[in-house]
């Protein structure tokens, strides 16, 4: 039987996904450690996973366990959510698409598996290709490389000379920071090559990007703004940020965190 601090981690699990400890002793007022010992008793009942400086839900798929990547699966997750969501439409009816490594490319791969058949889809992410090929519905071209064990990606130089070769309709991508007058921004330049290649060979660039990284630099510009075609956001975003996107001639969607399959994961 569950105590009531034991019950609010896993409501909170049920709907984030994965957290860090951090994340759980800001909602419960109490320290880290409190936590800690709270999820060493869940963990031995089997109630939830515990992972690398946090937690994820026990149904969380084993490949995403131990690994960098699952501190961020939980952060904004709504937001992400209903992005993927606003996004899946501008996939209907093209062939091919690119997906990035990111959480918010792996929401929309997990609709796309579910939604959407006859597509093929570049990544050089493990996960997407995992979901993805849940089923057979659409085709994953692998690009490979080094692997990365932070971010679950291929890259490096083979990884590049890789993506040099295809062309999609559609490049989805997302960014650690966004600045809608410059660019999108990112601090590993091995993940960033790929999708900068990607996305430079794409028909449209469709940028997922939530409120939380609008006015954030990091170490090196990866697109220019004016290589974006349309912005997926979450209803967060600020009115200034959409209107410098919109006269720039760039199409801007918002995800709706309110709508009735929000939950969905």
């Amino acid at each position: 039987m569950t105590t009531p601090r034991q019950r609010q981690i896993l409501d909170w699990l049920e709907h984030a996904g994965a957290g860090s400890y951090q994340e759980l002793a800001d909602l419960l007022g109490v320290s880290t450690m409190t936590v800690r010992r709270e999820v060493d008793r869940l963990a031995i009942a089997g109630l939830l996973i515990k992972t690398l400086g946090g937690v994820q839900r026990a149904d969380a798929p084993s490949y995403l366990m131990e690994t960098a990547i699952n501190g961020r699966m939980g952060r904004n997750r709504l937001e992400k959510q209903a992005m993927a969501r606003a996004a899946i439409g501008l996939a209907d009816g093209t062939e091919t698409l690119f997906l990035d490594g990111s959480t918010t490319c792996l929401e929309l791969a997990k609709l796309i598996a579910r939604r959407l058949r006859g597509l093929t889809i570049v990544t050089n992410s493990a996960l997407t290709a995992l979901e993805i090929g849940r089923n057979r519905n659409n085709v994953v071209v692998g690009i490979g490389g080094e692997f990365d064990p932070n971010s679950c990606c291929f890259v490096g130089a083979v990884a590049e000379e890789a993506a040099e070769r295809y062309y999609v309709d559609i490049a989805f991508i997302s960014t650690m920071g966004f600045l809608p007058a410059e660019g999108t921004f990112e601090s590993t330049v091995a993940n960033f090559r790929v999708k900068q290649i990607l996305s430079r060979r794409a028909r449209r660039v469709v940028l997922l990007v939530d409120h939380s990284k609008f006015g954030q630099r990091a170490l090196a510009r990866v697109l220019a703004s004016n290589e974006i075609d349309v912005v997926v956001t979450d209803e967060a975003a600020s009115a200034e940020d959409v209107a410098i996107l919109e006269e720039a001639g760039i199409e801007v969607r918002r995800g709706d965190t309110r709508a009735e399959d929000a939950h969905v994961a």
